[in-house]
């Protein structure tokens, strides 16, 4: 038996008391929402709130999950070698509790910036469309399968 190669990740889409939403500048993907891979001895919600404060100085609760995500395309890690494992990522809309942002050695910048701005800062389609989901959120959950290399493209999509 083969045992599962999956990454399990988690994005942390964070929103102010005035609407503003939290994205940080990565060193790899640009600008971005919080987000990372889950520990061992981590749930999911507790993994995607210690990356939302490692990665912008800021400390949220999670509000309700908004989207589950399938990339299923394989490539190479940015070092040029190194083969990533294809990944399930769970998105969740989480609220700012307190906290002044700061960049870590993750991140170059954090900012809230107006959910109606933030596409002038995303340009990686593969985040783009994430974000239209957490911005267009209906309270339905969303399940999507896309690959992200070399081009972003969906293979699936229905609500859960």
């Amino acid at each position: 038996m083969t045992w599962p190669t999956h990454i399990v990740a988690a994005g942390g889409y964070v929103f102010d008391k005035d609407g503003n939403i939290l994205i940080v500048k990565t060193k790899n993907r640009g600008w971005d929402c919080t987000g990372g891979q889950i520990e061992k001895g981590e749930s999911i919600e507790e993994g995607v709130l210690r990356e939302i404060l490692e990665e912008s100085g800021v400390k949220a609760s999670v509000r309700c999950l908004a989207g589950i995500y399938s990339n299923v395309g394989q490539h190479v890690f940015y070092d040029g070698v190194t083969p990533v494992p294809t990944k399930v990522m769970f998105d969740f809309i989480c609220d700012y509790i307190d906290g002044e942002l700061s960049t870590s050695d993750e991140t170059d910048d954090v900012l809230w910036v107006p959910k109606d701005k933030v596409f002038e800062y995303v340009t990686n389609p593969t985040l783009i469309f994430r974000f239209q989901n957490v911005i267009g959120f209906d309270g339905r959950i969303q399940y999507c399968s896309y690959v992200s290399r070399p081009d972003f493209k969906l293979l699936s999509s229905r609500y859960v």
